[in-house]
């Protein structure tokens, strides 16, 4: 099979990498305000969305649930921890473990949060069918990138 990417397969506005990395500052950048009278970052909101599904997690959940390295999400917990939204402790079943819990703090901000979705959908002015398709389409190149750099998801 013969792929096809037309006259000038660099240009800048057919990059897929190019679309997903403003189309992700853009939708980031909706969310700053949203989260800003809680104190929050967007990272710092992942981190949150994780732990309203289920706690404790384990450092190391969390890390594979965000796709995120444990040195990149230990600053954010710590600034978490600060603001009195979670604990993290030792997991006294394994040392080794780091738990990372809710506080009353951060259970409470869930109930504010919950807005932050309506709000979003609401500036971005589409459809929730069309950020439902956008969403699944996003599942499937995340997912194609896993199988092709495994160490890169």
């Amino acid at each position: 099979m013969q792929i096809d990417l037309g006259e000038d397969p660099l240009a800048l506005d057919r990059q897929v990498c190019f679309a997903l990395s403003v189309a992700s500052r853009s939708v980031i950048g909706l969310y700053r305000p949203l989260l800003k009278p809680h104190g929050l970052t967007h990272p710092q909101y992942l981190v949150l969305l994780a732990l309203w599904e289920h706690t404790p997690r384990s450092m190391k959940s969390l890390s594979e649930l965000l796709r995120a390295e444990p040195a990149t999400l230990s600053p954010l917990l710590k600034r978490l921890e600060a603001l009195g939204y979670v604990t993290r402790d030792r997991d006294p079943t394994d040392e080794r473990s780091l738990a990372v819990d809710l506080t009353d703090a951060g259970k409470a901000l869930r109930a504010e949060a919950e807005k932050i979705p309506y709000q979003v959908v609401e500036r971005l002015g589409m459809e929730v069918s069309e950020l439902e398709e956008l969403h699944g389409m996003l599942g499937k190149v995340i997912a194609a990138t896993r199988r092709t750099n495994p160490e890169g998801a």
